[in-house]
């Protein structure tokens, strides 16, 4: 537990913004002082939670017993957001992405930098225990050389969203589902395997009609030699995965449900040649509690967060990368980014 408490401002009440509020009523040292919300209309939902709603960023910058904010916002505000907070003294935790350029993380980090403050990021998935196992299994040697990796994560959440919603614009969500679903797999990706070298993309459009589409599949190299490749569909069933490839052994992770749903299992499995395939089963945990305790651990000079800004940023790059190559059709080289 935390040497003391730490008290954040959630700005935005949408669902994501919910899900934090709900996540975090209960915790024992993590408190939410209120809500920024400038929708009006949002604010008897806030009530009834038992949080004060306020219209604007004012209130939270103003008072010396927030220690944080968390950014649940649409895309385009981030950067403008975390300078915005990082100014004022505050911790900043950006929901993904952090921006939609590269240049746009790089002047969120480096106002990060310049106040002295912690930058946290919404890519909970680095705190699941299967996925832990599964990056000491990788640092330990277990699966020999790597030689590919492939993940997806897809769901039908979204489906119901109006056609005129953030979500579903180009401009604010380009790629279709990568700064929903694809931009976690890109990050553990990075985690597990170091920078992209190149990579080539393409979006459709199937069924939602959405101008940034509804599928995103992506092929990637990495500088340090293995291939990867991994998708993000808008309208399936739910379905979550991550497989690496070893000259000894292959490690495959299923999970039965997003990570906003505490239900099912998270379900590894291994092979080695000519030995059966061995099963390991994980419940599910509160991955995004996780990581909101890694930030503020952090904040609190307690414990390294488990990011390095050049993650955050090259995450950025590679998300760029995407659209630009799903745009032009050719593969792009993560150097001009």
């Amino acid at each position: 537990m935390a040497s003391r408490g730490f008290k954040v401002a959630v700005a935005g009440f949408g669902w994501w913004g919910k899900h934090i509020a709900t996540r975090l009523q209960d915790h024992p040292w993590l408190s939410i002082a209120g809500i920024i919300e400038p929708a009006t209309a949002n604010h008897p939902g806030i009530v009834a939670m038992g949080l004060e709603p306020w219209a604007d960023f004012d209130v939270a910058l103003a008072r010396d017993d927030i220690d944080a904010v968390i950014l649940t916002t649409p895309n385009t505000l981030h950067e403008e957001q975390i300078c915005l907070v990082a100014a004022a003294g505050k911790h900043v935790f950006c929901e993904k992405p952090l921006g939609l350029t590269a240049e746009s993380a790089r002047r969120s980090v480096q106002a990060c930098e310049a106040a002295g403050v912690q930058l946290g990021i919404g890519h909970e998935r680095r705190f699941e225990p299967a996925m832990q196992l599964l990056r000491q299994q990788l640092e330990a040697g277990v699966l020999g050389t790597v030689m590919h990796a492939e993940a997806a994560f897809s769901h039908d959440k979204l489906i119901g969203v109006p056609a005129n919603d953030w979500r579903t614009r180009k401009d604010v969500c380009p790629a279709a589902g990568m700064t929903a679903m694809g931009i976690h797999l890109s990050d553990l990706m990075i985690s597990f395997f170091g920078p992209v070298e190149s990579l080539h993309a393409f979006t459709a459009d199937r069924s939602l009609g959405w101008e940034t589409g509804d599928v995103v599949t992506v092929q990637m190299k990495f500088e340090a030699g293995m291939t990867a490749t991994f998708s993000a569909v808008l309208h399936t069933p739910h379905f979550i995965r991550m497989h690496v490839f070893g000259t000894e052994q292959w490690t495959e992770v299923l999970n039965d449900s997003h990570p906003d749903t505490p239900d099912g299992k998270v379900r590894v499995l291994s092979a080695r040649s000519g030995e059966d395939v061995v099963q390991q089963s994980f419940d599910w945990e509160d991955s995004v509690t996780a990581n909101l305790e890694a930030f503020a651990r952090a904040a609190m000079g307690e414990a390294p967060y488990p990011f390095t800004l050049r993650e955050m940023v090259h995450n950025i790059e590679v998300l760029e990368a995407i659209a630009r190559s799903s745009d032009t059709g050719q593969t792009v080289r993560l150097r001009d980014i």
